[in-house]
């Protein structure tokens, strides 16, 4: 089977070596970037498992490289982790906001870094396993696809918008708690706090309105038909 492929992209030259190293070591192919243009190029060239990316960044920084990532339909299965020194809140809502799967700050040690480097790419996709597509009204979400048709026009949302979406409508009116939803979206060695959910569903009532997405106060979120 074929080595997974990491692309670090870091404007740092001993950050990039030394975490392309300690990958190299578990085996992994490993791409390197010194600016957020260079990322996005050789992203399009090799569809990257997981993508490792720096805030910080000449020519284009991380929050921009990000956002252009995760317009590109070819780069919809790829991982998004930022690695940065910056640990504000605002900072790493921004990030999520972006389209990150997960924020990591720096300094992290090299194994601490590797485990979650492995527990982003054996999450895999922890909705579980029904029909592959799941329809409610003027909505349709093809799993298989990793599509969703919204009053018939196709939208191509971020992979955890679109992994909590499908979660969310494939059991109308259940009301899944937040543990359980970071569980099933994100995994259990994935750290990242309640407010992540938050922001990934205000980002899908954004896209598909209110009306389907009900808080339940101290619980969590439930999906309803109109």
């Amino acid at each position: 089977m074929d080595s997974q492929k990491i692309l670090v992209v870091d404007d740092e030259p001993d950050i990039l070596e030394l975490v392309q190293y300690n990958l190299e070591k578990e085996g992994f192919s490993v791409y390197t970037a010194g600016n957020g243009r260079e990322a996005i190029e050789i992203a399009e060239q090799v569809t990257p498992d997981l993508i490792l990316l720096d805030v910080m960044m000449p020519e284009m920084d991380g929050m921009e490289t990000c956002i252009e990532m995760r317009e590109n339909p070819k780069l919809d299965s790829s991982i998004i982790a930022f690695l940065t020194a910056r640990g504000e809140d605002y900072s790493q809502i921004a990030g999520f906001e972006a389209g990150a799967d997960d924020y990591i700050t720096k300094p992290i040690k090299p194994r601490v870094l590797l485990s979650r480097m492995k527990a982003l790419l054996r999450r895999g996709s922890k909705v579980p396993d029904t029909k592959e597509v799941l329809k409610a009204k003027n909505l349709t979400v093809d799993r298989e696809r990793y599509v969703v048709v919204y009053n018939g026009e196709e939208l191509n949302l971020p992979k955890k918008e679109f992994e909590l979406l499908s979660l969310l409508v494939s059991q109308p009116g259940k009301v899944f708690t937040r543990s359980s939803i970071l569980t099933m979206v994100w995994g259990n060695d994935v750290v990242v706090g309640d407010r992540t959910i938050d922001v990934h569903i205000r980002k899908l009532r954004e896209k598909l309105g209110d009306q389907y997405f009900k808080t339940v106060k101290g619980v969590g979120y439930k999906f309803e038909e109109e």
